[in-house]
């Protein structure tokens, strides 16, 4: 197996970043600096991401194929149209409370799963370990960031009248940055798992309490949920384009409409001359993928077509016909929202990781178990509670996902993990950051860093128009509002264009021992609290956001 001298984690909090990376120089394989991170970046980001929400994993070992991990939970058995009829609610799933904690929590799970093919590779550093950092960090407190901050003060009203959110509050008032804010609960939940062993969070003293706080706060989700509760292995969708091959998940995620957008982009990136044309036919590309996921995708089972056929190169090239270069198409549609993370990982023997956490929107559900000290997700919102909806809820399913990791093989010997948090705009993201670097040749950092635009809407906003940040605006929005764009300016550097991140390596023209060490590298996105780490133990590169 080949081998490097160093190694590579970003994330969009540096905390979870050193986390991820003092595990790797320890020889700890990308899997497990992932866990770790992913249990620190729980304690440090809780707005965003945390135990009781939703993961996604995309694994890669050098010269096979890449394996997926869905860590989203289903619908309790006792969450069906009947019980919200009851309660008469008939038109939508609250986005709040106890009627927004409908689904199973699979993060943890997808730890579980994670490490199991981990241990396959090399003997396993202890779990106590992997979660020790997370767990001090729980106990002594966190710095609230600016981040973390704007979430406390915009959920405050809807969220702060529960008692049992009391833990993500200070005296009862939201987070304002630099305090310490201490989660002795969450700390103390994570101790216990990395004594018991994760699946504890199932089928033990974790799994009795969360089951027990769930049903008193009002959820439908019971002990038998916890129990019957599994992650599992998928095969990623995949597409060849003229630059290599393409990995994203399967349904439930719009893991297709990222897919889409780079392939149908590759066939149309000769016409590219300008920045103004890289951004329309970006948004046009995307704009074909959004309406083909709307109307695909959904839980598995209730799948009309096989994913992987929209993948074919004769109907790549026939939705790029769609496509007029210089006119934009009326785009009036509903949007996801989301709140998630991205981090990724390579370890010294070339294996990589693309991870995606969530809780869905900010604080998830915001139900807090108080004997844990963990916020429930809200992603059964994405369920629709009218029987004739493709999302229709029903015992079991998984609802629809924005989550959605990436990894690319590329023709030219490069292997990249990437992804970004930001809802509707993640294929939006990886499209401008893939598109810069790999078409464009932008250096990696610059990519993630340069002016992004969403179309449509995230974090709550209730508009469907063309956003674009102002640096980007300066040179290209007066092209895109002649080519028919509805533009509105919002700032540079906006959080509300995702967090971003990649890292990418070399090995092309090399054996399989050796990979040099100058064909590492990673960056992450200063819209976040993030820092990418290229390390050998002694000395690193790191790009910390300011």
């Amino acid at each position: 197996m080949m081998k490097t001298s160093k190694v590579a984690f970003t994330a969009p909090h540096f905390a979870a970043a050193s986390v991820g990376n003092q595990i790797l120089v320890q020889g700890g394989t990308a899997i497990e600096a992932m866990v770790a991170a992913a249990a620190s970046i729980a304690v440090e980001y809780p707005h965003m991401n945390g135990l009781g929400g939703d993961g996604f994993w995309l694994i890669s070992e050098p010269g096979k194929q890449p394996i997926a991990i869905d860590a989203c939970g289903v619908a309790a058995k006792n969450a069906t149209i009947e019980y919200y009829a009851n309660q008469n609610i008939k038109n939508a799933i609250p986005s709040r409370g106890a009627n927004a904690a409908v689904t199973m929590a699979g993060a943890v799970a997808g730890w579980e799963k994670a490490l199991s093919i981990s241990k396959e590779w090399q003997t396993p550093i202890a779990l106590s370990k992997l979660l020790d950092t997370a767990i001090s960090q729980a106990k002594w407190g966190i710095e609230v960031t600016q981040s973390l901050s704007d979430a406390s003060v915009k959920t405050f009203d809807d969220l702060a009248v529960d008692p049992h959110f009391s833990p993500f509050l200070i005296k009862g008032k939201a987070l304002k940055k630099g305090k310490i804010l201490k989660l002795s609960a969450l700390s103390n939940t994570l101790e216990t798992l990395s004594k018991n062993g994760l699946n504890d969070f199932y089928s033990g003293e974790i799994a009795e309490k969360l089951a027990a706080d769930l049903q008193a706060a009002g959820s439908p989700i019971t002990i038998e949920d916890f129990r019957d509760y599994k992650a599992d292995l998928m095969t990623p969708l995949s597409i060849t384009i003229s630059k290599g091959q393409l990995y994203n998940l399967p349904a439930p995620t719009q893991g297709i409409a990222s897919l889409l957008t780079l392939a149908i982009y590759d066939k149309l990136v000769a016409k590219v001359s300008s920045d103004a044309d890289m951004v329309h036919l970006l948004i046009e590309c995307t704009k074909q993928a959004f309406i083909l996921r709307d109307k695909y995708v959904t839980d598995q089972s209730r799948m009309e077509i096989d994913l992987q056929s929209l993948l074919t190169d004769e109907y790549i090239t026939q939705l790029a016909s769609n496509i007029n270069t210089s006119k934009a198409l009326p785009w009036p549609y509903q949007a996801k929202h989301g709140d998630t993370i991205w981090m990724g990982a390579c370890d010294r023997n070339g294996r990589m990781v693309s991870y995606i956490q969530s809780l869905y929107w900010e604080f998830g559900s915001g139900v807090v178990s108080p004997s844990t000290g963990i916020v429930w997700n809200n992603r059964g919102t994405s369920f629709s509670l009218d029987r004739n909806n493709k999302q229709a809820l029903r015992p079991g399913l998984k609802p629809f996902h924005t989550l959605n990791p990436a990894f690319a093989a590329l023709k030219d010997g490069r292997r990249m993990v990437y992804g970004t948090m930001g809802g509707e705009g993640q294929p939006q993201t990886q499209a401008a950051l893939f598109a810069r670097h790999v078409y464009h040749n932008q250096p990696l950092d610059k990519a993630i860093a340069l002016g992004r635009w969403l179309l449509g809407r995230t974090w709550g906003d209730a508009s469907h128009n063309l956003k674009v940040e102002r640096d980007l605006a300066e040179y290209v929005g007066k092209e895109l509002s002649v080519r028919g764009h509805d533009i509105v300016t919002v700032e540079e550097c906006n959080e509300l264009m995702g967090h971003a991140g990649a890292i990418i390596l070399n090995d092309s023209g090399l054996d399989d021992t050796t990979i040099n060490d100058n064909k590492l590298i990673a960056a992450s996105d200063p819209r976040s609290d993030g820092k990418a780490i290229v390390s050998d133990g002694l000395n690193q590169t790191t790009l910390q956001n300011t």
